[in-house]
């Protein structure tokens, strides 16, 4: 009788090996997903001043003009919101937004990022303009220099022209509450509504 060789390690998990690689791979890339709060990522500016930068106002838009980098640091804290009206999540926060204008001590800044401009004019338009003021980055550059990941995201600019906070995504009313609002309202100021 003959006695079969024994198999060797490859020759028994050699066919298993890619399935569990893959099944490894697919597991930690579902942990990076659901395991952290994606507007906690983090941002070497906040601390630093605002990159400088001029924006123009959006392209026929007479409602609000374009500002730059040393509007920011006029002794009040700014609220700038990059968007695009392009971007789903930006229609979904847009009502908070509005809503935001209208608390007291709160000076909020658009920053329209890489958007034909006749788009940008009708969401606007259509849904209402929260900004103060809204420049129109064209090209990116300034969003890039902000390091900015993806639209939405909204930071908070102390009056001296720092990055005090960045939010990642669109804006929740918890957000907005816990985490904007005791930033830019003087102590002992109430959010309305």
């Amino acid at each position: 009788m003959i006695t079969p060789k024994p198999r060797s390690f490859w020759q028994r998990w050699g066919m298993a090996l890619p399935l569990l690689i893959f099944a490894l791979l697919s597991g930690l890339f579902w942990y990076a997903l659901h395991s952290g709060d994606p507007s906690r990522l983090p941002s070497a500016l906040v601390g630093k001043t605002v990159p400088p930068f001029t924006l123009p106002p959006i392209e026929g838009f007479a409602d609000a003009e374009g500002f730059q980098a040393t509007d920011l640091a006029k002794g009040e804290p700014t609220i700038v919101n990059v968007w695009a009206s392009w971007c789903v999540p930006c229609h979904e926060e847009h009502p908070l937004l509005l809503e935001l204008a209208k608390q007291p001590g709160v000076r909020l800044y658009g920053i329209n990022y890489k958007d034909d401009p006749a788009a940008a004019r009708r969401f606007l338009g259509r849904y209402g303009n929260p900004f103060a003021r809204v420049g129109a980055d064209r090209s990116g550059r300034v969003a890039i220099d902000w390091g900015v990941y993806g639209v939405p995201e909204t930071y908070v600019i102390g009056g001296d022209g720092k990055i005090a906070f960045r939010h990642v995504g669109p804006l929740t009313e918890d957000a907005i509450k816990e985490k904007l609002l005791p930033l830019v309202q003087p102590t002992g100021a109430k959010p309305q509504g």
